[in-house]
This record gives C-alpha cells, structure tokens and sequence, in this order.
C-alpha cells in the first residue's frame, strides 16, 4: 500500500522557494507604492516575466501538476508577497481558464499564448462575467451574442462590470447569452480577439483592497467576432442547447453553465490566494507580539494575545488542507460530491478576513496605520468573501450539493 504523505515533492518545494523569493525580494517592497499608485504594476510583470514566472510555460506545468497542488502552491507564495500585485500577475489566468474550460484544443493553443505575450511585449487577458444587475444571478446576464449565418460571425452587446484588467487586455473572453429562454443554461463564451472594434473600457473602479490591480467595465457595443472564436464551437454549442431544452422542466440533470464552469475550476486557487494573504498577516502579528514590550514583557505573554495567534495559525493550516483537497481531487478526477472547491474558497477567503481582523488587533494603533502592511492585507483580504462568488453563494453551493435540494 502506498504511504499516506502531506509533504511537498522536492520539485514543488523548489518552485514554492523560487515563488517566495520574487514575492519577497520584488513584490513585498514595491506592495505600498502600487497600491497608493492604484495602477497595473506594469514593470513588476514584466520582471515576473523575465524570469518565466509570468509565462503561459510556467502556468501550464503547475496545471499539469499530478497532484494538483502547482497552482495552489504558487498562488499562496505570490498573494504573501503581495495581493495587489499578485492579482495583477495571476488575473490573466481566469481568462486562460476560461479557455481551458470551454474551448476546444486548437482554441486553447491559439488563443492561450497570445494573453500572455512574451517579456518583451507583456499582455493581459481579462475574463468578462459579471454585470451591474447580474453578479452572483448569472440567470439575470443581459449581454447578448446573436449568431449572423451569413457571414459566420457572432455579433455581441451589453456591458460587463468588476472586469480584472477589462479594457487593458488583449485578449477578452466574454459569457454571453445565446438562448435567453433556457436562463443561465443559454450561456456560451466567446473569445474576443485584440483591437476588435466596438469593445472599450468604461469606467475603472476606485477600490477598497487590491488597488494595483485593474478593475474596470467592459462594453461591448456590435462587436462582430468570427465563428470560431465561440468557445466550444457552434456543433457542441448547438448540442448543449438541445439537451437543456429537453430538459427545461422535468428535472433532470444538470447542464453545465459557462461561467460557472470557469468559476469552479477556479475556486481553490482563489482560496490559496486568501491562505497566502492570511499568513502573511499572521507572520506580521507574530513577529510584532514577540517584540513588542508593554509592562515589562513581551505581549505575546498575555494569552489574549497568545491565544489568538494560535486560532489564526489553526485557521490557516485548515484552511490550506481544505485548498489541497479540493486542487487534489480536481486533478485526480474526483467529482466534488460536496463541492468541496467551494468549501475550500469559503473557508479560506472568511479566514483570511478574520486573520487579518486579528493582525490589526494585535498590532493595535500600528496596525491602522500604513507603516504596517497589515492595514493593507485587511483592505485586500475583504474581497475574498466577495469576488468568484460571494461566501453567501458558496453556502448555497455546498447546501444544494449536500442535501439535493434546489435551496434558495
């Protein structure tokens, strides 16, 4: 019988240390400036692509890690140097997921490689989902792709909204409504290639946490994309669409949404991004408490103290044990009977809201201040019970899959 291990390979430790050193040496120095600046760390990128690190290569072997543990691993050292920037790195991969998801193999090779560019002509990619009246109600999406037979092409309209580098990307991949009678069954994505006419930014988000990344609206007005830029293709398309409206009705199984398969392959590694920004907190409030002297001592002394750093290092270990399980099990090809990526997303992005809560409390009036880093982890950890579907939605997943009720 094979022997039950938790450690890392020697290969995965080896990128995890090679990770830790940019995030340490390159991201954690610069993490104040970007995000006071609230722009795209455009020199940190390409830094990151110099060394490989922000390559279509790079991402593609830790996807291809057997025990799905790559991208977990990376996320987590990436989003411990820094969130902001971190996202600014990573955002091109929810599109390439997309891709992954959707699209068919000469998709993925077309399409994949050209969002990333190379370290001389760094590009981003941006995965267009969300919209002003339909965010976690994909059912309420109003953008619309109408099918033009003559000339092969598919025409789209509407506006995406909490777009990660929407507008600044090359390539955009868009959800779109094809069937509006079958609700969030009739989506299909489309790819958008760069310089398409019609498609523009709209407004860019002022926000609370991860300011170096780029969130804006897309539009998307008459954009004309080929035929095959519909991910999938027409045939599977026109397949799906069948099967939902035999379906439409009697209760039968469940057809895949478009969206929603993105998002669910997705989920643990956005869970590692919590884990990365929590432990980063924590360490921070760790370091603090057995330095700072009040009354005599050091304060990591007093159990209420103590006491809390051990719950923030309990809920983080835990928290990563649920991302490895669920990163392992999609790997392995093992169906998520409990939607366990949502559990792993839920719990890690409420941990890291709280972890960061207690940092700041710990480092009392320094930790509101913005010569800690703390401050700045509690603003970017907030949108981890938000963004990729909110910790209401990831109860309502698990419950629906625990129970096979259509809870609402």
């Amino acid at each position: 019988m094979a022997e039950f291990a938790l450690d890392l390979n020697e290969d995965q430790k080896a990128v995890r240390d090679w990770v830790h050193g940019f995030a340490a040496d390159v991201m954690r120095p610069a993490a104040a400036e970007w995000d006071e600046r609230e722009e795209t760390p455009w020199p940190i990128i390409q830094e990151a692509a110099k060394i490989g690190l922000y390559s279509l290569d790079f991402y593609a072997q830790q996807y291809f890690d057997p025990t799905g543990l790559g991208i977990p691993v990376v996320m987590e050292e990436l989003f411990w140097g820094d969130a902001g920037i971190g996202l600014s790195i990573v955002g091109t991969a929810l599109a390439a997921v997309g891709v992954l998801a959707n699209g068919t193999e000469e998709q993925i090779g077309t399409w994949i490689p050209q969002m990333y560019g190379d370290e001389n002509d760094v590009k981003v990619a941006a995965f267009c989902s969300s919209e002003p009246d339909a965010g976690s109600d994909v059912s309420a999406m109003r953008t619309r792709a109408v099918y033009d037979e003559a000339k092969d092409e598919w025409v789209i309209n509407g506006t995406k909204t909490w777009v990660t580098n929407g507008g600044i990307a090359g390539v955009h991949v868009v959800v779109a409504v094809v069937d509006p009678e079958l609700g969030a069954k009739g989506h299909a994505s489309f790819v958008v290639p760069p310089n398409t006419p019609g498609l523009s930014q709209g407004q860019k988000f002022k926000k609370h946490g991860i300011r170096a990344s780029h969130t804006a609206e897309v539009v998307l007005d008459d954009v004309r994309v080929p035929g095959h830029c519909l991910l999938g293709g027409k045939e599977k398309l026109d397949e799906r669409l069948a099967r939902a409206r035999e379906r439409a009705g009697k209760g039968g199984e469940r057809v895949r949404n478009a969206a929603m398969a993105t998002f669910e392959a997705s989920r643990p590694a956005v869970g590692a991004q919590a884990v990365g920004i929590a432990r980063a907190a924590y360490e921070t409030a760790l370091e603090y408490a057995r330095t700072r002297v009040q009354f005599g001592r050091p304060i990591i002394d007093n159990q209420g103290v103590a006491f809390q750093l051990a719950d923030m290092r309990t809920r983080i270990d835990a928290a990563r044990l649920l991302v490895w399980r669920a990163s392992w099990m999609a790997a392995a090809g093992k169906t998520f009977e409990a939607a366990e990526g949502s559990m792993s997303k839920l719990f890690a992005g409420e941990t890291a809201k709280a972890v960061t809560a207690q940092a700041m409390q710990i480092l009392g009036g320094n930790g509101f201040t913005r010569e800690y880093p703390v401050e700045r982890m509690h603003r970017d950890a907030a949108v981890y019970t938000i963004f990729e579907g909110t910790s209401e939605i990831q109860r309502l997943v698990i419950a629906r899959s625990i129970s096979g009720m259509q809870i609402r």
